[in-house]
């Protein structure tokens, strides 16, 4: 496990190449700091495996992201042939669903005591 300034945790990315880890260091950044922007980040966890691993360069990667913010936990779980997508596919579904329960017109409605006014 790697840990990236204590709130985020990349899971099963140990044995990837040092050109690769850079990479996914900046995007998953890139994500944390966009959300911290909107919410309490209290943590991003990052979880890779490889799929059907072969010899061909036709390797899928299975990623699942969870976000935890201090009212609830919000995850995603992306297939992709590229694990550059998968990341960018999964914390984009994250970051929506954060994005939906933030835009929610529950939190508009008048309450019971003001509709009888």
């Amino acid at each position: 496990m790697i840990e990236l300034g204590g709130n985020i945790k990349l899971i099963g990315f140990n044995e990837m190449e040092p050109a690769m880890l850079i990479v996914v260091k900046k995007i998953v950044g890139n994500y944390a700091k966009k959300i911290s922007t909107t919410t309490d980040l209290k943590e991003l966890s990052l979880h890779v495996k490889e799929v059907h691993k072969t010899a061909s360069a036709n390797q899928r990667w299975e990623l699942q992201a969870k976000l935890s913010t201090d009212s609830k936990v919000y995850a995603a779980d992306v297939t992709d042939f590229n694990i550059f997508f998968a990341m960018d596919k999964a914390l984009s579904k994250v970051m929506s669903e954060l994005a939906k329960e933030k835009s929610s017109p529950i939190h508009d409605l008048p309450s019971s005591h003001e509709e009888k006014e």
